[in-house]
């Protein structure tokens, strides 16, 4: 892979810095470059929080990144501090866990973030996994959307394994070993699907039904 990240973000670090300065609060990365799992086709996932974001900095910020090589690949968040601090916590706990900084720190956001924030962020993950997946096993029988609901089901394994063992970890591979087996399977079927997504259509009812199931577990063992 030609392209460098970390050649890359320094080029956005330091057009970042001049664009805004002592307002430029935190910079980071998500997704799979966050990760360190980055391929090919993996967007830049990058995260910017600013004392305060208003229509004039994201209009600034989106002309300076059409002047940054790789504009294509670029996508991602940027907020105002306040906005942050009150966003909701269950959306806080993945934000956090998965967002590696590279500019300053959002430690700051880990005392808003209680036990029930976490159950909350795992129950709607699963609630929105289950109705996603039983409506496409009747209607549209897509595998497009049974690959992306396996990639989203990625996101509540991880809190789940959080919520049981108090560890956060961001590289599936590291994680599956450590993983129950249904769990297992689920994390496992999203990395072969994604090298493999063929896969998907020849098993779309296989596939299906062992997401629907796991998550209509989850949502029994997460009711409020």
């Amino acid at each position: 892979m030609d392209f460098n990240i970390n050649t890359w973000m320094i080029e956005y670090l330091d057009k970042l810095k001049a664009l805004f300065g002592s307002r430029l609060l935190f910079v980071g990365l998500q997704g799979s470059y966050g990760r360190g799992e980055a391929t090919d086709s993996s967007d830049i996932d990058a995260v910017v929080i600013l004392d305060q974001a208003t229509p004039g900095d994201l209009k600034a910020y989106g002309t300076m990144l059409d002047m940054l090589p790789n504009r294509e690949k670029v996508c991602g968040f940027i907020s105002g501090r306040q906005e942050l601090l009150s966003w909701e916590r269950s959306d806080l706990f993945q934000f956090y866990h998965d967002t590696t900084p590279v500019f300053d720190s959002i430690d700051f956001l880990l005392p808003l973030i209680g036990k029930e924030d976490i159950h909350r962020a795992i129950r709607i993950g699963a609630c929105n996994i289950y109705h996603m997946c039983g409506h496409n096993m009747v209607h549209e029988k897509d595998a497009e959307i049974l690959k992306t609901l396996y990639k989203s089901a990625a996101f509540t394994v991880q809190a789940a394994y959080y919520d049981q063992k108090g560890t956060y970890i961001k590289q599936k591979a590291e994680l599956i070993p450590l993983l129950q087996p249904q769990e297992r399977e689920i994390l496992q079927t999203g990395i072969t699907l994604k090298k493999q997504p063929n896969m998907v259509q020849a098993e779309f009812e296989r596939l299906s039904e062992l997401l629907f199931n796991w998550a209509a577990g989850l949502i029994i063992k997460y009711k409020n």
